[in-house]
């Protein structure tokens, strides 16, 4: 397994602050789009993406959706599965199809 990006205490926080770092989207913006009070909206962020908290799944959603990435992402300890999990995320129906099929030709015997 691959180690975490970056020195935050957990996974979650690294992949949100990788994830928001890649929109260019301030901490207190990301908060308020994500529905948090503009006042509390900055620490909020800060402290998931330190890893002294950690927001429950329907938030992490609502932070996924602003952005861009799927949820399983931020939950991914692997680098490697994490960068697989993102790119899947972009892909259209037809595009996910194919690579299920071709994956699936890889599956280890059971």
């Amino acid at each position: 397994m691959s180690s975490s990006p970056t020195t935050p205490r957990s996974v979650f926080g690294a992949r949100l602050r990788l994830a928001r770092l890649a929109t260019g989207l301030p901490q207190d913006k990301l908060g308020v789009k994500a529905g948090l009070d503009e006042g509390t909206a900055s620490a909020r962020i800060s402290r998931y993406e330190s890893g002294i908290h950690e927001p429950n799944v329907s938030f992490a959603n609502r932070l996924a959706d602003e952005l861009g990435v799927p949820v399983a992402y931020f939950y991914a300890a692997d680098d490697e599965l994490a960068k697989l999990i993102l790119w899947f995320g972009q892909l259209n129906m037809k595009q996910r199809k194919l690579l299920l099929d071709f994956a699936s030709q890889l599956k280890p015997p059971s």
